[in-house]
C-alpha cells in the first residue's frame, strides 16, 4: 500500500468514525454529555472551518448535501456554553467563537466584517463589512462587499462578487434541504437576497435587488415564448427582477419574479463583464 493510500484510507476511517457518532448523538442527544461525542463534533466544525469539509460539495452529477455534516453543526450549538469575548472596543456574548488568523490565510478583512468560527473563507478573498456564518464556504478570490451577509451552510464559489447589501440565505433545518449554492464568477447585484437553497450557476449575473426563493418563477424571455423554471438560475444568465399578475380571491395582484433577459458574451473578460453584462441591457447594477 502506498503513503497515498494509506492517508486516504485512514481518512476515510475517520470520516465514517466522525460520522457514525454524529449520527448517534443526534439520535440519541443524552451522548452529548460524553466526551469522545464533543471532541467528535468540535472535530467537524474545526474542519468545516478549515475547509477540509463542506456542507455540500460539487460531483460530477450536481451538488451532493452532506446532511451528517449538518447535524453536527446544530449539536455544536447544544454543546457550547454562553461566553463573553472581546475583540477591541467591542464586546461579544454568544456560543460561537469568532474566526481568526486572517492575516495567515490570505484574507482581507475590512473593519468590522464578521465571520464565526466553522465558517471557511479562502485566501485572496476580500470581506469588507460584512457577516458569514458557521458551515458557510467561501472560496478564493470573491469579495463579499458591504453589508452582505452569507447565511449558514451557504456554498459561494470561486471569484465571485457579492455586492451591498446582498443577502445569502442560511440553512440548518430541515436537514434534507440544500444550501443555497453560487457558483464561480457569479455576480450578485446590490440587495438581491438568495434564499431557500436556490442555485445560481456559474458566470450568471443578477442585477439589483433580484429576489429568488425555490418558488420564485424563473422566467426566460429571450425567445418568442417564455421558459419558466424554479430554483435554479442557469449558467451565464443575466437577470432583473420583474412581476407577473397572479388571481387572487381578493382579486389580481402583481407577484414578483426574476427575468432572465440574456447572456453574458463568452468573449468579454469575466472581470470587466460582470458590470458591462447588466450595463448591456440598460440593467442596473
Amino acid at each position: 500500500m502506498t503513503v497515498v493510500n494509506y492517508l486516504c484510507e485512514n481518512y476515510y476511517c475517520l470520516m465514517k468514525d466522525l460520522q457514525h457518532i454524529i449520527e448517534s448523538a443526534w439520535n440519541d442527544r443524552s451522548l452529548l454529555t460524553q466526551e469522545n461525542t464533543q471532541q467528535a463534533i468540535r472535530q467537524v466544525v474545526s474542519l468545516l472551518d478549515k475547509g477540509t469539509l463542506r456542507v455540500a460539495e460539487p460531483t460530477q452529477n450536481g451538488w451532493q448535501v452532506n446532511e451528517w455534516i449538518k447535524k453536527a453543526v446544530v449539536l455544536y450549538f447544544l454543546i457550547q456554553k454562553m461566553e463573553t469575548f472581546e475583540v477591541g472596543i467591542f464586546e461579544y456574548h454568544d456560543k460561537i467563537p469568532l474566526k481568526k488568523g486572517y492575516k495567515e490565510k490570505g484574507i482581507r478583512v475590512v473593519p468590522h466584517a464578521v465571520a464565526r468560527h466553522g465558517a471557511y473563507i479562502s485566501s485572496g478573498t476580500i470581506l469588507m463589512p460584512s457577516y458569514i456564518n458557521i458551515g458557510a464556504y467561501v472560496d478564493q478570490g470573491t469579495m463579499v462587499d458591504t453589508w452582505a451577509t452569507v447565511g449558514s451552510c451557504a456554498q459561494i464559489g470561486e471569484n465571485v462578487h457579492l455586492s451591498g447589501g446582498v443577502g445569502i440565505g442560511g440553512v440548518l433545518e430541515p436537514l434534507q434541504a440544500a444550501p443555497v449554492i453560487i457558483e464561480d464568477g457569479a455576480f450578485i447585484g446590490s440587495r438581491c437576497i438568495v434564499v431557500e437553497g436556490v442555485r445560481v450557476e456559474k458566470e450568471a449575473v443578477l442585477g439589483a435587488n433580484v429576489v429568488l426563493t425555490m418558488s420564485t418563477k424563473i422566467i426566460d424571455v429571450t425567445g418568442d415564448e417564455p421558459v419558466i423554471t424554479k430554483g435554479v438560475i442557469p449558467a451565464r444568465s443575466v437577470v432583473i427582477p420583474g412581476s407577473y399578475t397572479k388571481e387572487f380571491k381578493a382579486g389580481s395582484y402583481n407577484v414578483p419574479c426574476a427575468l432572465i433577459i440574456g447572456k453574458r458574451k463568452e468573449s468579454t473578460n469575466k472581470k470587466t463583464s460582470l458590470n458591462d453584462a447588466l450595463r448591456e441591457y440598460d440593467v442596473a447594477v
